[in-house]
């Protein structure tokens, strides 16, 4: 679907709060320290929850702008985790009103030019402004939680890409381990019809993180969750097992530190 070298990657839910978003910058932040050059695009253009976990929220220009044509992407892109671009949505309802979601389809055909990977965070559910960046994606990943109701929406997901001839990339299970009655990782692919991806499990460092405004990933390398998306990156990178993810972070954690001794992973 790509007009670039990149590959648009969609992360994409059948409901509010699987944990979609914190997949989209988690998994953004490790294929950068794998060595890709990488742009997590907040397509969430109704809720913009991406902004507000990276700590972006109050960003002049994002892409609400860009889908308005009153700004360029290169405008509307500010440094991330690690090196990680970020294009967050805005907060505003009117420029939430003035954005056209069918623009995004040529702004991430473009970014292709420049990104090994470009990783669109698409609105939950099924609505004109999630359809464009499912329909415009290489694959798309789904997240669930592993319960009945997770699983039902994640099918309406699995038909749309049907629908749009996309490709699923797979399933990813998030913050499973809380209950005793879920369903295990399995059983949410046979019943979906799909491979999974990555079972993430419930972590108290990714509540630690997300207060932070810190992926989990850069806070604690080797809590179980910063584990299992390292894993899906490695997957998605087509890589084994490399140290240097380890030894960026201790490279970032040192630059910062001369810059005035405090932890920071944001340059703008």
């Amino acid at each position: 679907m790509t007009n670039g070298k990149g590959r648009i990657l969609t992360i994409a839910s059948g409901k509010g709060g699987t944990g979609k978003t914190f997949l989209a910058a988690n998994l953004g932040t490790a294929l950068t320290l794998l060595g890709k050059r990488v742009v997590v695009v907040d397509a969430d253009i109704g809720m913009a929850d991406l902004g507000l976990y990276l700590g972006l929220e109050k960003s002049p220009i994002t892409l609400h702008e860009v889908l308005a044509g009153e700004a360029t992407i290169e405008q509307a892109m500010y440094d991330g985790p690690a090196g990680c671009k970020i294009v967050p949505s805005g907060l505003s309802l009117s420029g939430f009103s003035r954005a056209n979601p069918q623009k995004l389809k040529g702004v991430a055909e473009d970014l292709t030019r420049t990104f090994d990977f470009v990783i669109l965070d698409c609105g939950p559910g099924l609505s004109k402004e999630s359809t464009v960046p499912l329909a415009v994606a290489d694959d798309v990943i789904i997240v669930v939680n592993p319960d009945l109701s997770s699983l039902a929406d994640s099918l309406r997901i699995k038909m749309m890409c049907e629908a749009v001839d996309t490709q699923i990339r797979g399933v990813v299970v998030n913050r499973s381990g809380l209950s005793k009655a879920e369903l295990a990782p399995r059983e949410v692919g046979s019943m979906l019809g799909l491979s999974i991806l990555v079972d993430i499990p419930d972590d108290d460092e990714v509540r630690k993180s997300a207060n932070l405004k810190v992926p989990v990933i850069m806070k604690n390398k080797n809590s179980p969750a910063a584990a299992a998306q390292t894993k899906l990156a490695q997957q998605l990178a087509g890589s084994e097992a490399k140290e240097e993810i380890v030894e960026e972070i201790s490279k970032v954690k040192k630059e910062n530190s001369k810059k005035g001794g405090k932890f920071r992973l944001f340059g703008k």
